[in-house]
C-alpha cells in the first residue's frame, strides 16, 4: 500500500497498466553519469516522491543509478519502480547475448533492493533483434518469474513503430519533445490505438538552449543545432518560463502520460511541478511548436539513443 502524498502534480493510468502515475517522472542518468553522493540523490529523490511523483526510471547502463535508486528500499512501496536491459555495462558477454540479458536483470534487482519492478524495457535494441524475437522471450520469461510486472520497449523511430506493433510490449518510452516530433506522427497514434502507456523522455530536449551556447557535452549538441533551426520564439527570454512551456507541450502530446526528467538539484521537482501549475498549454502555442517542427524538422531528426 502507498502511503498518502500531498499530490501537486497530475496522475494519468499508463495505458492499460493497473498504474496511475505521477505525469511527472524521476529519469536516473544523470544521477550515475555526473557520480551523485548517496545523500545527494536521498535528499533528492525524498523531496521528489513527497512532492507527489511516483515514477522512478533507470538502467543497467546509468552509472551507479541503480545502486543509488536501491537506497531507497524503505519508500519502495511509494513509486512505481523501472528500469531497462541489454547492455553489458560490465557484465561478461556482448550486448543483447541472451545469457548476459538475463544475468543483467538479475543484476539489476540486487543492484535495486528489490525482488521486482514495476517495468522492464529492452533498452533501444535494433529492429531485427526485435523481429528476431529471442530478446523479448527473456523479458517474457523475466515477467513470468515473477521479476516484473510489465515489459516495455525504450527507443525510437521504426524500431519503436515495430515494437508498438507486434503486441509484445505494454509500455513504449521513446523522445517527445519541442525538439523531438517524429513520434506525434509514426509511433504515438498507433500505441493510443493499442492501450500502451506512453513514456516521454528528453521532455525538454535537454534544455539545450538555457546557457545561451553550443553545450559541450556531445549528448545534447543535436538538441541545441535543432533548436537554433527552430528558433521558438519563447525560447528567447526566461529559462525557468522557457521550460514550463516545453514541460507543457510534451505532456500536452495526446498519448503521453508521464515525461520522465532528471536531475542532481533536490529543489529542481517543487519548481518543475510549480511549472505544471499554469495548466495545458494552450491550442495557439501548442499548434504552432507543432507548425514550426513542419516547416523546419530534417528528415533525419529523431531521437538520440
Amino acid at each position: 500500500m502507498r502511503r498518502g502524498v500531498d499530490m501537486r502534480v497530475e496522475r494519468r493510468r499508463l495505458g492499460h497498466t493497473d498504474m496511475d502515475v505521477s505525469v511527472l517522472g524521476f529519469g536516473g542518468a544523470e544521477i550515475g553519469a555526473v557520480g551523485a553522493s548517496t545523500g545527494t540523490v536521498r535528499r533528492l529523490l525524498d523531496r521528489a516522491l513527497d512532492a507527489g511523483l511516483n515514477v522512478v526510471d533507470t538502467a543497467e547502463c546509468y552509472g551507479a543509478s541503480e545502486e543509488l535508486i536501491g537506497g531507497l528500499a524503505d519508500r519502495r512501496a511509494d513509486f512505481y519502480l523501472f528500469t531497462k536491459c541489454g547492455h553489458a555495462a560490465g557484465l561478461d558477454g556482448p550486448d543483447w547475448d541472451l545469457g548476459m540479458l538475463a544475468r543483467s536483470i538479475d543484476r539489476s534487482l540486487r543492484r535495486l533492493r528489490t525482488d521486482h519492478v514495476d517495468l522492464l524495457q529492452l533498452h533501444s535494441c535494433s529492429e531485427e533483434l526485435l523481429r528476431r524475437g529471442e530478446v523479448i522471450e527473456v523479458l517474457q520469461r523475466a515477467k513470468a518469474a515473477g521479476k516484473t510486472r510489465y515489459v516495455g520497449y525504450s527507443g525510437d523511430s521504426a524500431k519503436a513503430l515495430y515494437a508498438v506493433q507486434c503486441g509484445a510490449f505494454d509500455v513504449l518510452q521513446t523522445s517527445v519533445s519541442i525538439a523531438d516530433q517524429e513520434a506525434l506522427d509514426l509511433t504515438l497514434p498507433e500505441a493510443a490505438r493499442r492501450g500502451i502507456g506512453v513514456i516521454a523522455k528528453r521532455p525538454i530536449a535537454n534544455a539545450a538552449w538555457r546557457t545561451g551556447r553550443r553545450p559541450a557535452e556531445p549528448y545534447h549538441q543535436p538538441y541545441w543545432d535543432r533548436l537554433q533551426q527552430l528558433d521558438y520564439d519563447f525560447l528567447r527570454g526566461d529559462v525557468s518560463a522557457a521550460v514550463g512551456i516545453a514541460l507543457r507541450f510534451t505532456l500536452g502530446v495526446p498519448g503521453v502520460h508521464v515525461a520522465i526528467v532528471g536531475t542532481t538539484n533536490p529543489e529542481r521537482w517543487a519548481e518543475n511541478a510549480g511549472l505544471l501549475a499554469a495548466g495545458p498549454l494552450p491550442a495557439e502555442p501548442y499548434a504552432a511548436i507543432r507548425a514550426r517542427w513542419r516547416a523546419v524538422a530534417g528528415a533525419d531528426w529523431m531521437g538520440k539513443q
